[in-house]
């Protein structure tokens, strides 16, 4: 039987369950098991694809089509698993599941409750995601106290019931704060959040506490008495560099010990000298080189999740601290690109919906072009690439998105209505009108690579797959144009019907992609293209040095 590792957290939010549940899979894999993480969100959005990123984030991206909550993003950088719609539930979804059953009548005339009901959908739910693992790890989302996550609590505790204790285990995680004023670290907070969850029935077997400074002596004791546990189970999640660094800190606390233990596993050491590698790698760099992600949701650095870490897993491939400069697209757009991107070494322009903020970006693309500065554009970052070279180099100054523009007289992006999905093997449509949740291409879809290309020196293979998230297509119309005067379009799908990638060959690195190659990066397997990407800014970077350092001066023009 699968064992069951049940995460939830306390006190306040954004203490890091995902990254908790992330780092406990990384830790039983280097123990020789098969893991999958999955998690439970209380919203009642059917799915986090319409949520606004200021609001929830970034939404995460499954080969299958999913959109998730970012932490899916987390489970697949700590660990091997490649997670699906399985691994992410919410309360819409879930009662969404059961009144579609009430209404075919699948209930044999019952009044629909919590319990059985609402509990039962969320347990089977649960067990949905199991697969072949040998562990699953089911993160919570919300707090204890929280009414919303009440029925997704409930479930859990009777979890226990159907599958046994020595199958089952429950982490709670929790603040113990330090107060400067009284110079004392607190652990009232973590008590009372002990208390809510065994006044619903469940009682932790272990106890994840952060804090941002070593427990004093007779903490730990403190503690475990007065939440009923055992002082070794109490672990301090202390506060690290970096976040790769966690399975090596919780290893030292001793968490995978504890639960291989409690379920029954023979506790060999792991081998964690990936882990070791990767965290040598990120504290001590031989170069650096700095980034700018001209974007629009640099309010929230959380709505770029997957992209900031496989930018830092591209400074993993090259040996280099990747400096991370975020920059307003909107301030491009009122005071133009030089006074922000002058210094930098390279510039990225990611995803996107609506149009503000879209003439900053289109700016920030012809700076990198016109000064030779590595450039690349994912996803609207790409289709901004194709106007700004459709206005500058084709003379067609008009040239827009009919996402942006309805009537522009040349729409090099638009709305493509009708094309082959080769994953699903079936011909999809798409309009103006249809509805905006769950209806973009999304997943993942093949791409074929050009020889002579970035996109082929990057991937080293001709045949890839990658996953996306959006409506609007590149405009097949204006391949001629564009290729007549520069653009290289270097891939596409298997039938050349969907352009996936294109190029500006006259320059050092210039690569815009339909998809989010940001979802497939791990710190072990850093993806590709942000390989390349850092690789090129690296090199210009050293370059440029000594071109400056040789005749004095600012960066030349090239």
């Amino acid at each position: 039987m699968p064992k069951y590792i049940f995460v939830t957290g306390g006190v306040l939010s954004s203490l890091g369950k995902g990254i908790a549940a992330a780092a406990t899979g990384a830790l039983l894999e280097r123990k020789g098991h098969k893991v999958t993480i999955q998690k439970l969100d209380p919203y009642i959005n059917v799915d986090p694809g319409t949520l606004s990123p200021f609001q929830h984030g970034e939404v995460f991206v499954t080969d299958d089509g999913a959109e998730t909550d970012l932490d899916l993003g987390h489970y697949e950088r700590f660990t091997s698993a490649r997670v699906s719609q399985a691994n992410n539930y919410t309360t819409g979804k879930i009662y969404y599941n059961v009144i579609q059953k009430e209404r075919r009548g699948d209930y044999l005339g019952d009044t629909v409750q919590i319990i059985p009901h609402i509990t039962d959908e969320i347990k089977k739910s649960i067990k949905s995601a199991v697969g072949d693992n040998d562990v699953l790890i089911v993160e919570i989302g919300g707090t204890v106290g929280d009414i919303e996550s009440l029925p997704f609590l409930e479930a859990i505790r009777q979890m226990r019931h159907d599958v046994g204790r020595e199958n089952s285990l429950y982490m709670h995680l929790t603040l113990v704060p330090y107060i400067p004023t009284s110079e004392e670290v607190k652990t009232k907070p973590t008590q009372h959040s002990v208390k809510e969850l065994r006044s619903i029935g469940i009682q932790p077997d272990v106890l994840l506490c952060r804090c941002d400074r070593p427990f004093p002596p007779g903490l730990k004791k403190k503690i475990a008495l007065h939440c009923n546990i055992e002082e070794e189970e109490v672990i301090q999640a202390l506060d690290v560099s970096n976040i790769y660094e966690v399975p090596l800190a919780l290893h030292k606390e001793g968490l995978d010990a504890i639960i291989c233990r409690k379920l029954g596993f023979d506790d060999s050491p792991p081998d964690l000298s990936i882990w070791e590698d990767i965290h040598k790698k990120i504290t001590e760099p031989s170069k650096e080189v700095t980034i700018s992600i001209v974007g629009k949701y640099i309010g929230l650095k959380d709505s770029y999740k997957s992209l900031t870490e496989a930018l830092g897993h591209g400074g993993i491939a090259n040996d280099a601290h990747v400096r991370l400069e975020w920059v307003d697209s909107e301030e491009i757009e009122a005071n133009g690109p030089e006074r922000y991107l002058s210094e930098t070494d390279g510039i990225l322009v990611p995803g996107g919906f609506g149009h503000r903020g879209i003439e900053g970006k289109v700016q920030a693309i012809r700076y990198a072009r016109e000064k030779k500065i590595p450039f690349f554009g994912i996803c609207l970052g790409m289709q901004c690439a194709v106007i700004e070279f459709a206005r500058t180099m084709c003379g067609l100054e008009k040239a827009n998105s009919s996402e942006f523009d309805l009537n522009t007289p040349d729409p090099v992006i638009y709305l493509m209505e009708k094309w082959f999905d080769h994953r699903r093997e079936a011909t999809e449509e798409r309009t103006e009108s249809t509805d905006k949740g769950g209806t973009m291409r999304l997943g993942a879809y093949p791409c074929t690579l050009e020889e002579g290309s970035f996109a082929l020196d990057a991937y080293g293979e001709k045949d890839i797959s990658e996953r996306h998230r959006h409506r609007y297509e590149f405009n097949n119309a204006y391949k001629g144009i564009l290729t007549k005067n520069g653009m290289r379009v270097s891939g596409t799908s298997p039938d050349h019907e969907l352009v996936e990638i294109v190029e500006v060959g006259d320059h050092p690195w210039f690569l815009g992609c339909q998809f989010h190659p940001e979802f497939k990066s791990r710190p072990t397997e850093p993806h590709p293209l942000f390989a390349s990407f850092i690789g090129a800014a690296v090199k210009e970077k050293r370059e440029l040095f000594n071109e400056v350092s040789a005749k004095g001066g600012t960066r030349p023009e090239k």
